[in-house]
């Protein structure tokens, strides 16, 4: 037992199969829980990576995958501390990933000297404990609070501090086929949240009632947020000085590098027919007729370029380890995702010398209009403004 005894235990529930034999775990088991004062969070129980064969290796690539994802590491060993659990440790710096040394079995056998030597020295947080009897699971408890990011303990902002306690946002949302029948979704629901808990007001409206909102208004509001679906007739009927932006726009700042992923979109005007986009989806929906990033973002790309391109899509955590046949990645907002998720997909995109940006800086770009719709992000402007700068020079 190891592993998933430990997720067992530290979730209080049976979530993973226990065996006393070396890989039982096959695929990761996710078990989201309420862990205060975090809040919710996601286990995930790994396969080990030092499986052999043809199944080892398949094992092995599911367990890497979840790297890229992972927030916080807990290294889990049943005794000892050698070569491949410093790789494990490695493979988590890499990644500036916080890991947390859990040796297990503590009710038969103790952690090596030597090896609690060394991660006491190295100030790596270790842990000894048995899910057996419960000895050390406070201790485990409390090393995740302490090793967690700060952004864990801290509530990024998304969009209030763009417009400040007392000022008012107006929030355009379209109800269309992909919105969910009698619910908004949740990038839409976790702005107006934000904006309340900033003390901001917040009008909320369809696009086609936009015009007759903004005329209500005693004054005008500090700025337009709209679904990116819409941004051609929002920003026609939005006065030019009033900031206009986008939930995706924004989730790219909150989610990942709005900087990097707006530098990403000016990639779009080196495209020619032909060349091969990937369009990577965060969630697995079922896409209906008229799907953002299958139709209208390929639609609109295409009219771009003046011909057509090569699009490929996945899904959820699936991501191609070669993205070099690639000009292109195209990412949704990840509103379901964690921000290193969103972070290491950058990375890996930057390793490979391919541009990645997002469904709204892409969408802005495509229209026309990005300049404006990134007006209220300091860091995106200085993009625009570089490339300025270097085409004048040129």
């Amino acid at each position: 037992m190891g592993k998933s005894s430990l997720l067992n235990a530290i979730t209080r529930q049976q979530v993973s199969i226990v065996s006393e034999h070396a890989g039982t775990t096959t695929d990761p088991v996710e078990k989201p829980m309420e862990l205060p004062p975090l809040g919710p969070v996601l286990f995930i129980d790994t396969a080990g990576i030092d499986d052999v064969g043809e199944l080892g290796e398949l094992r092995a690539a599911r367990t890497r995958q979840v790297f890229d994802r992972t927030d916080l590491a807990l290294i889990v060993t049943d005794g000892q501390w050698g070569e491949f659990e410093q790789a494990i440790l490695a493979e988590c710096g890499r990644r500036d990933t916080p890991a947390i040394a859990v040796f297990t079995k503590s009710d038969v056998r103790v952690p090596p000297p030597e090896a609690a030597k060394e991660l006491t020295e190295r100030t790596l947080p270790w842990v000894a404990c048995s899910a057996l009897t419960g000895a050390g699971m406070t201790e485990l408890r409390e090393a995740l609070l302490q090793a967690a990011p700060a952004d864990f303990i801290e509530n990024p902002i998304i969009v209030s501090d763009l417009v400040g306690p007392g000022g008012m946002a107006v929030l355009v949302i379209p109800i269309d086929k992909e919105a969910p029948k009698g619910r908004l979704i949740l990038p839409q629901v976790q702005a107006i949240r934000d904006l309340l808990d900033g003390d901001v007001m917040c009008v909320v409206t369809k696009e086609v009632s936009l015009r007759d909102a903004l005329a209500r208004l005693t004054e005008p509001p500090k700025l337009v947020v709209t679904d990116s679906q819409a941004f051609a007739t929002v920003a026609k009927d939005t006065p030019p000085e009033i900031p206009m932006t986008s939930f995706s726009i924004l989730y790219a700042r909150f989610k990942g590098d709005l900087a990097a992923q707006v530098e990403g979109a000016l990639a779009v005007d080196g495209l020619l027919p032909g060349d091969r986009v990937l369009v990577a989806e965060a969630c697995t929906h079922h896409p209906i007729e008229d799907d953002i990033g299958r139709v209208k973002i390929p639609r609109w790309l295409n009219e771009r370029v003046g011909g057509p391109l090569r699009f490929d899509t996945v899904q959820g955590h699936d991501f191609p380890e070669d993205l070099s046949p690639y000009k292109l990645v195209i990412h949704c907002g990840a509103c379901m995702w964690n921000r290193r998720a969103v972070l290491n997909r950058i990375l890996r995109c930057r390793e490979a010398d391919v541009p990645i940006t997002n469904y709204g800086v892409v969408i802005a770009h495509s229209l026309g209009i990005l300049e404006r719709a990134v007006a209220p992000f300091p860091a995106a402007r200085e993009v625009l403004a570089a490339r300025k700068r270097h085409s004048m020079a040129e």
